[in-house]
């Protein structure tokens, strides 16, 4: 018998006007070669980071978590909240050797460095970023509540192999949307490791594209009338594309991630539903903060199309591989049109040779231009598209349990 997957496929076609939304060690947009000419890239890790702070509008903060080096002083806070009567330090160092116990990760303070002699110790912090949901933190506050009553204080606590591994159940259980979305590495212990459900593609423009570059001046309003000259000078680098963005989800895996779900209360499949209806509208209405101030790109998509699959993801990129050119529909001197032609043309042609049939499509498209998709699954808006997914996921969650 051939095991059923329910896999989410997301396709986004995206014109962004003069900006820099990812840049490279020189400050210059990002790029990658691709089909034989230069294209425009904005980093998968850069896009997964604007949909997660999109979730902050979307999701009840017990359903996120955190990602920082400074969990120490969270924890702290959570642990004090508890009415556990500690100075700061020592709630820092409680929270410190709860987090060890629980990842095996060593939480230090920071080298002095050029700190001056007098100063305050700083808050201890862990080698890397670690990240933990919020419920995790909860979870691990009450232990260190909990270890602190005793006579022997934390270090004698989890010293007891069981109450260790009861930290390290608490870092490893009821996983935030986030966490089981993108995944998670803790280096000390690989056992609490999360695959991410979610798999995010660098988005590359659909033509060749070029850096160019701004030379600006900023005038010193206190600036004599004889002075000459500016008051600062300086460049800054910038592309404008046509991108295609795509981003998998397998929601069988999203579904084992967030394991019992979220809250007590909820019917089975609940929080899997809220989860990917959340990365949908985030993903899709998502974008990267780059040089936003100075560029002001806020755009949203031409086309989107989601694609409910039971096999494999599928990235449409290939249809792309030859560039397209600028008017190349004919009709138009822009790259969208002759982009959608090229894509609708393509995603038949791979689902007819691969037999990748696709249970459930939808199409959000916006103006004439992106009249050649429609013909890829049913037209909707983001809110119809958004339910209409979480829906049809809902239905499949509910025929695999039964």
């Amino acid at each position: 018998m051939v095991s059923t997957r329910t896999i989410l496929d997301v396709h986004i076609l995206q014109t962004v006007p003069p900006s820099n939304l990812n840049r490279d060690d020189t400050g210059s947009p990002k790029t990658a070669v691709y089909g034989g000419v230069r294209r425009a890239r904005v980093s998968s890790q850069a896009w997964k980071r604007a949909t997660r702070r999109a979730f902050e509008g979307l999701l009840d903060p017990a359903e996120l978590g955190v990602r920082t080096k400074k969990v120490a002083e969270l924890l702290a806070e959570r642990i004090t909240a508890l009415g556990v009567e500690l100075k700061e330090p020592e709630a820092w160092q409680a929270a410190a050797d709860t987090i060890s116990a629980a990842t095996g990760a060593k939480v230090e303070p920071p080298k002095r460095k050029a700190r001056a002699a007098e100063a305050d110790d700083p808050a201890p912090e862990s080698s890397y970023l670690m990240f933990l949901s919020s419920r995790q933190l909860d979870a691990l506050a009450a232990l260190a509540a909990e270890g602190l009553k005793e006579s022997g204080g934390l270090k004698e606590f989890f010293k007891d192999k069981e109450n260790k591994a009861r930290a390290r159940e608490a870092a490893n259980s009821r996983h935030s949307v986030d966490i089981a979305l993108f995944g998670r590495m803790v280096a000390d212990a690989s056992d609490i490791n999360v695959d991410a459900a979610a798999q995010v593609a660098h988005a590359i423009s659909v033509h060749a594209v070029e850096n160019e570059s701004d030379y600006y001046t900023a005038v010193d309003d206190q600036r004599a009338e004889d002075e000459p000259g500016a008051g600062m000078i300086g460049t800054v680098d910038f592309n404008s594309a046509t991108l295609y963005r795509y981003a998998a989800v397998d929601v069988d895996r999203l579904r084992e991630n967030l394991g019992d779900g979220l809250r007590a209360d909820e019917a089975a499949g609940v929080p899997v539903r809220r989860a990917v209806e959340a990365f949908v509208e985030a993903f899709v209405t998502s974008i990267p903060t780059g040089k936003m101030n100075t560029f002001a790109n806020q755009t949203l998509p031409d086309a989107v199309i989601v694609k409910v699959r039971s096999a494999r993801p599928i990235s449409f990129a290939g249809a792309f591989e030859e560039a397209v050119q600028a008017g190349g529909d004919g009709l138009t001197g822009g790259h969208v049109a002759g982009a959608c032609a090229q894509l609708a043309a393509y995603v038949p042609e791979v689902e007819r040779a691969f037999g990748a049939v696709t249970e459930d499509s939808w199409v959000l498209r916006v103006g004439g231009r992106t009249s050649a998709l429609g013909g890829l699954g049913a037209e909707v808006g983001l809110g119809e598209l958004v339910s209409a997914v979480g829906a049809a996921v809902a239905k499949r969650l509910a025929g695999s349990a039964g």
